[in-house]
């Protein structure tokens, strides 16, 4: 088999981009320098889709967005110095966009495999004038809820269905844990099929460069496609507050392994999809101004999921073996779903969750660890911040159920005593932020509703 020689790539393409209202099947097209085209497949349920002359153009331009975001997962193969966009030209804003979600999307990319990407990335303006500013397309006012078959997307869900707010629960992909969890909650749903090109792991067999993408902007785009197909016009995630931090990595700063989760991602996006897809379309995160500790809270509150959920990392890899159980108990999501949890849920719901309990287990220290930003970063993963972890703790120790296992005892006498008071409280990090953009409607009754 030939090799892939990145070094001599000098340009990605993006070559084109179609959809087909009758059979609900969008095509993205991308190719390196002259080599093949890369064409990756989404199918939209629900068709035939009959759109005015307004919805069909925004679902266009929503397309066109689309396709330059998701070609984010080829593009990093190479990571050539040249992008060209083919067919239409781009303005200003949508270049401003796409150059931050490449560059901060792909932050740990970068530096997993030693690189600098900023000021590397360039996306090509135009010369033609601006495009003319999106209309309102006369959606209705209903929710397509992205759900991911963890806890927070659940809470997500059980908040709306408490508001009164119709929703729609959608994923992308065929995950059968995700398809459990949202025939579990009883609502109407839609799953967008989503295919790779095959092209694509035949490269990274060949020594393309390969590693973590900026996934939840990709699902943003497609679930923004849907939801003006399907007529919504509210696009709700349920990305935290916590999700704008990412590890602090001696030597090179910063590197957010959820950074299109994050607070920047998400306001930007909505601003860019009122202003450059449809004014009536609202993208926005429930959760965005409570801590992963107020959602664990939350969901300890729910009882209906327990059997079903899982925000284990090997219960959603790419590629390969599924778990027989839907907790390894070893991955740092496990971790850190285990200890948010245990402050706000009896033990022994907690233990039949999760079948063992897993601060009880001395080996786990290192994973521990470095949740609690003790002798080592915050994992590379969409967990809490380092203070929530080292707060949950500290409500352990101090807890008769749970202060002699290994863990919460060794916690205790060996690094609870390095730690300042502040850095210790459950209490403050259970208040919600002013940094969220959920319509003013809501707010109001969601904080009622978190603080019930």
């Amino acid at each position: 088999m030939t090799e892939f020689d990145r070094a001599s790539i000098r340009a990605f393409r993006f070559t084109g981009c179609g959809f087909d209202a009758a059979t609900g099947e969008a095509r993205l097209a991308y190719a390196f320098d002259d080599g093949p085209e890369m064409v990756e497949t989404l199918r939209f349920p629900g068709a035939p889709f009959a759109l005015d002359a307004g919805r069909a153009q925004a679902v266009q331009r929503a397309l066109r967005l689309l396709h330059l975001v998701a070609g984010v997962s080829y593009y990093k193969a190479a990571v050539p110095p040249e992008i060209v966009i083919e067919g239409d030209g781009i303005d200003a804003a949508t270049s401003a966009l796409l150059t931050s979600v490449y560059e901060n999307g792909l932050g740990e990319f970068a530096y997993r495999n030693a690189m600098v990407l900023r000021g590397r990335i360039h996306f090509p303006v135009t010369d033609a004038p601006p495009a003319t500013a999106a209309q309102a397309v006369g959606l209705e006012d209903r929710a397509l809820v992205a759900i991911g078959g963890g806890k927070d997307s659940l809470v997500s869900i059980e908040a709306l269905r408490a508001l009164g707010v119709a929703q729609t629960v959608a994923w992308v992909g065929s995950s059968p844990l995700i398809k459990a969890c949202a025939e579990r909650t009883g609502l109407p749903t839609l799953s967008v099929g989503r295919a790779l090109s095959p092209l694509l792991f035949e490269l990274n067999k060949q020594g393309a460069l390969n590693g973590h993408i900026p996934v939840t902007a990709v699902n943003s785009a497609i679930l923004a496609m849907a939801a003006l197909l399907h007529g919504h016009a509210q696009v709700v995630f349920s990305n935290e507050h916590s999700a704008s931090y990412g590890s602090l990595i001696p030597g090179t700063g910063e590197v957010n392994h959820q950074w299109s989760k994050g607070w920047d991602f998400e306001r930007d996006f909505a601003a860019y999809l009122r202003g450059h897809v449809a004014a009536d379309l609202a993208y926005y995160s429930l959760l965005r101004p409570f801590s992963e500790l107020a959602v664990a809270r939350q969901f300890a509150r729910l009882d209906r999921y327990d059997q079903h959920f899982s925000s284990c990392n090997r219960n959603f890899h790419l590629l390969g073996e599924r778990p027989a159980q839907r907790w390894c108990g070893v991955c740092p999501k496990c971790h850190f779903v285990f200890l948010a949890l245990a402050p706000f849920m009896p033990k022994p719901r907690l233990m039949a969750i999760f079948g063992r309990n897993l601060l009880d287990e001395a080996d786990q220290a290192p994973g521990f660890d470095a949740l609690l930003e003790y002798r080592d970063h915050k994992p590379f993963e969409c967990v809490g911040e380092g203070r929530e972890s080292r707060a949950a703790m500290d409500a352990l120790a101090d807890s008769a159920a749970w202060r002699e296992d290994a863990l919460v005892k060794r916690y205790a006498y060996e690094i609870r005593p390095q730690l300042e008071p502040a850095d210790r409280g459950l209490a403050p990090l259970l208040q919600p932020s002013d940094n969220h953009g959920i319509p003013n409607k809501l707010w109001g009754r969601l904080r009622a509703y978190f603080g019930a």
